[in-house]
């Protein structure tokens, strides 16, 4: 986070007074205003293959960049595809189930693919433009938590592990499953429900970990967190995996990143520490949520996740602190 923050400060803020969300707080898509009760939400997502399966990663691919709308509490309106592909392997059949894959998962969203843009690449790559449509008064955003408020994350982690476990043919079949299951789940339901009880505060967990989308949450908003680490939810086989030491090269940079913001109990295992900033693909909504607010959210989240876990509390503090109990 901190390579990228060198190159985004030639990024200047923009003077348009119609552009709600831009780049400067790391927010999960850009908004722009249409009118008084509309904004448009834009954003775009693409990786290499996280799996082996065609069809279910380009289910996983679409997802990932269709959380960042729900992020924000956006209705999703259409896609466009983003690919990279060999073309000297166009026709064995595996570019075809990527694109069905994604194309399946939008319409489960309820949206469309209007089209999009290709190009010649040893290496595949795969994701999504996604376009969605806010009530600028009632949109989430990053910068909007508060001291005492809940922290409710709504999948397990643990997927960067893994990823890299399936790529070294290490991952068990149970491992392989709940991980596939998990990042082709769309954040649809958590992010109506958290539309629907008021939440304000959001993020999604991707590539920085939790606690680097955490960190960032924590810092534009000017508040610090308190985390237990045993209320964080885990997919089958991470901590397995977390003790025989297989962690991608990105998870390794993440915790390196947030070091100097996080305080680690003591004694607290390094796999701990390492899941917590495991980088994740098309993982969940992280909420900051008022406590008036959180019995009712609980309640509409529960068995309609992967997760409902209430993961730690917002406190006053140094802007981005955590300490992970």
């Amino acid at each position: 986070m901190a390579e990228l923050a060198q190159v985004l400060r030639h990024v200047f803020p923009t003077a348009d007074a119609n552009a709600l969300v831009d780049a400067s707080t790391g927010d999960d898509a850009a908004v722009y205003l249409l009118d008084k009760d509309r904004a448009l939400v834009v954003t775009t997502d693409f990786f290499t293959p996280v799996v082996d399966d065609p069809y279910a990663f380009g289910q996983i691919a679409a997802a990932n960049a269709l959380s960042d709308l729900y992020a924000m509490g956006a209705k999703p309106l259409f896609a466009l595809n983003l690919l990279a592909y060999p073309r000297k392997y166009l026709t064995e059949g595996s570019l075809e189930e990527i694109i069905k894959g994604g194309a399946e998962k939008c319409r489960e969203a309820g949206i469309p693919i209007l089209g999009g843009h290709s190009i010649d690449d040893a290496e595949p790559k795969y994701g999504l433009v996604a376009v969605g449509e806010v009530d600028p008064a009632h949109m989430c955003t990053n910068d909007a938590a508060e001291p005492g408020q809940s922290l409710v994350l709504t999948k397990p982690i643990g997927t960067g592990i893994i990823a890299t476990a399936i790529k070294a043919g290490k991952a068990g079949p149970d491992s392989l499953e709940a991980a596939t299951a998990s990042m082709a789940a769309l954040n649809r339901t958590a992010g109506e429900a958290m539309m629907s009880v008021g939440v304000r505060a959001a993020t999604d967990v991707s590539g920085f970990g939790l606690l680097g989308h955490l960190r960032q949450m924590l810092r534009v908003s000017g508040v610090s967190a308190r985390i237990d680490s045993r209320s964080v939810p885990l997919l089958s086989g991470a901590w397995e995996l977390a003790n025989s030491e297989r962690f991608p090269g990105g998870t390794l940079r993440n915790l390196e990143d947030v070091k100097e913001h996080v305080d680690f109990s003591e004694g607290l295992p390094e796999a701990t520490r390492l899941l917590l900033a495991d980088a994740q693909t098309s993982g969940g909504l992280l909420m900051a949520v008022p406590p008036e607010l959180l019995p009712t959210l609980l309640s509409e989240l529960q068995g309609r996740t992967p997760a409902a876990s209430v993961i730690g509390q917002t406190e006053e503090g140094p802007p981005g602190r955590i300490l992970v109990v």
